[in-house]
């Protein structure tokens, strides 16, 4: 622990307040990668072919990806880089020094970090699934799960298979409706997406997310802040031809209730699936941190991009061609270069071309809590090319 310590300490001292972070890949066994990911193209299968593509990249990430049986010691989890031969867990570094990290406030309310963000990257859609609720989540010893989306622009060059997200369930649906399509599993694609509607996703904009909504995420590369927490139940058992192993539905449920449909009905917040006014209480677009001519004149844009949850909220932030600015938060943040270089504070910073997995990459950052709230001069050294990156808040003190 003394030494962990001393590693925590050195890297406050190094980075001024301002960690880097090293890239954390996590694969899917039930996905597609889109290839989005600017990782390296022989590397998506670097976990091995039985594990999947590699289809996420995890940021400021404490929470470890339930990925099966073969998930790997380290898988979701955000080290900070030390130097080419010292790296610590985020997780363990919060454990040893959140006060000093996170502020006492956060510490003091939430225990610690309760959120982290994600690329996700595919090429077809995902199946239509629900992230548990606390109360259904308790059952099985896990928290619920509120997540958001935000489709970033210059990773998206092109639209994937299919560009469009099903949410929630049709107004007028019912409860039997939905046990009726569990009970097909086995037969016939249990047509769930017929109790359902696709929005067109617009790089750009965004979407909130509570826990109990029935989602089937479309083929965008997704920035998805969350709460920490890796629980949800796969609703759908046919995606584009494709099976759904019942074991991705049963995961998160107890063992005794695997086969009554309708402790899977009670996963659902009902109201919220069939809300007739869906697309107005969950888009979301930019929108200004400041007044943009304020914000012009100190060298930046900032736009509040995730902002309807209590648990997370997110920012993308645009320094200027050959501009520097001063950038304060209210808190400590994780955040992800997605365009440009320059200078974040003491540290270089850089959105790479291309990525070899286990290479070191200069775009990942998180910022404490002291920092953030005494702000962080931040350079674009390109004359011509804006700096851009995304960044990710837990919930507030």
């Amino acid at each position: 622990m003394a030494g962990e310590k001393q590693l925590v300490e050195k890297a406050l001292e190094q980075g001024k307040g301002v960690f880097r972070l090293e890239p954390a890949w996590v694969p899917r066994s039930f996905c597609i990668p889109g290839r989005r990911l600017k990782l390296h193209p022989d590397d998506y299968y670097a976990y091995g072919a039985n594990r999947g593509g590699i289809d996420e990249r995890w940021f400021s990430s404490t929470t470890k990806a339930d990925n099966g049986p073969l998930t790997t010691p380290f898988e979701g989890l955000s080290f900070i880089h030390i130097d080419d031969s010292n790296k610590l867990l985020l997780r363990d570094a919060l454990a040893i020094a959140g006060n000093e990290i996170l502020g006492e406030g956060i510490m003091r309310k939430h225990g610690g970090w309760m959120m982290y963000s994600k690329f996700f990257d595919n090429e077809e859609p995902l199946p239509h699934h629900i992230h548990h609720t606390d109360a259904m989540a308790a059952k099985v010893g896990r928290t619920g799960k509120p997540e958001a989306y935000y489709f970033p622009k210059q990773l998206n060059n092109h639209g994937g298979y299919f560009p469009y997200t099903f949410f929630g369930l049709n107004p007028g649906t019912t409860k039997d409706e939905l046990k009726k399509c569990l009970s097909n599993w086995y037969k016939e694609d249990n047509g769930i997406l017929y109790l359902s509607r696709a929005y067109k996703l617009r790089p750009g904009s965004g979407w909130d997310v509570p826990p109990g909504i029935l989602h089937a995420p479309g083929s965008l590369l997704t920035y998805e802040p969350q709460r920490a927490s890796d629980v949800f139940a796969m609703f759908q058992n046919i995606v584009w031809e494709a099976y759904t192993p019942r074991e991705l539905l049963e995961k998160d449920i107890p063992e005794k209730s695997r086969t009554d449909l309708d402790y899977y009905v009670e996963l659902l917040d009902w109201e919220l699936n069939i809300d007739p006014e869906f697309f107005e209480h969950r888009y979301m677009s930019p929108q200004p941190s400041k007044p943009l001519p304020e914000m012009h004149d100190a060298g930046y844009e900032e736009y509040d991009i995730v902002y309807k949850s209590e648990f997370f909220f997110a920012k993308e932030l645009t320094i200027l061609p050959g501009r520097t600015a001063l950038i304060k938060d209210a808190g400590p943040y994780g955040a992800i270069v997605i365009q440009g270089q320059g200078e974040f504070g003491n540290l270089d910073i850089e959105s790479p071309a291309l990525i070899r997995f286990g290479q070191m990459t200069h775009d990942e950052l998180f910022v404490t809590e002291k920092a953030a709230r005494e702000g962080v001069l931040v350079k674009n050294t390109s004359p011509t090319d804006a700096l851009v990156m995304l960044k990710h808040f837990g919930p507030k003190a």
